[in-house]
């Protein structure tokens, strides 16, 4: 017979033995951080769980440092390589291994919208987040169409940001709280009254000159950075007002302002 006196015997531990009864008897507990962020992520797998790997490109170093802040603090998020601009992040995506790209929309070179394109063409895999200053219908649906599957404000970056991750690796979108509504009925209104164009009129290149015709670089300028001849940049000038039923550089820049190509 047991002495009452005397505490009930623990259960065995992981080894399978009794532990001491001259031991006090604990329980165990889970972290809070830990609970936390299984509960948003889901459940750990039994292995040590890896890590998503970010991709972070915004054209102002603070920026970036503050993003990559509220990223890294988080235990199952790491950013692994950052850029300054949209060619440098596919410049990035393709020299490290990266799960999901945060881009920002405006950015030289190439904006996030273009990288964006042309991530989803070249990394298939990796999910991508826009984060903008823009409350701006447009640019979300062009972030859309570029293949992106969420756009979160800056402004709340701190409180939107690390959720929108996640989402995206859930294979599910991310849209800023308060937006999807009004954005999906002006879409609609604007598809019956035949105020949305094609996506599809201007090739990439023609894009490309068309961001840098808008930025102010003159045809010499624009060869030397798209690696082309002058005569052929001046052909997709030509080429751009003709499709777009524009007369002059003026037009030209009002139009990549519409298209998001740059900041108004």
């Amino acid at each position: 017979m047991s002495d009452p006196s005397l505490p009930e015997p623990s259960a065995p531990n992981a080894h399978g033995r009794p532990a001491d009864a001259s031991t006090t008897p604990t329980t165990p507990t889970t972290p809070q951080s830990t609970r936390s962020a299984s509960s948003a992520y889901g459940p750990p797998p039994a292995s040590a769980p890896s890590k998503i790997r970010i991709l972070l490109a915004d054209d102002h170093a603070l920026v970036r440092r503050g993003v990559r802040l509220i990223l890294d603090r988080e235990p199952d998020l790491e950013v692994v390589a950052e850029a300054g601009d949209g060619a440098e992040a596919i410049d990035m995506a393709r020299a490290h291994e990266a799960d999901l790209a945060v881009l920002d929309i405006a950015m030289p070179r190439l904006t996030g919208l273009q990288a964006a394109r042309e991530l989803a063409a070249l990394k298939p895999g990796l999910r991508i987040l826009m984060l903008t200053m823009h409350d701006n219908e447009q640019y979300l649906f062009q972030a859309l169409k570029s293949g992106a599957c969420g756009y979160v404000l800056k402004s709340v970056a701190d409180r939107d940001l690390v959720a929108a991750c996640r989402a995206a690796m859930r294979d599910e979108p991310f849209l800023y709280p308060g937006a999807v509504t009004a954005l999906i009925r002006n879409y609609l209104d604007r598809v019956r009254h035949g105020e949305e164009t094609s996506d599809h009129i201007l090739t990439p290149r023609e894009e490309e000159v068309l961001k840098l015709v808008a930025e102010g670089h003159s045809s010499k300028e624009i060869a030397e950075i798209l690696f082309i001849s002058i005569k052929t940049v001046q052909r997709h000038r030509a080429n751009l007002l003709q499709k777009l039923g524009l007369r002059d550089r003026l037009e030209l820049t009002r139009y990549a302002i519409r298209a998001g190509l740059i900041e108004p």
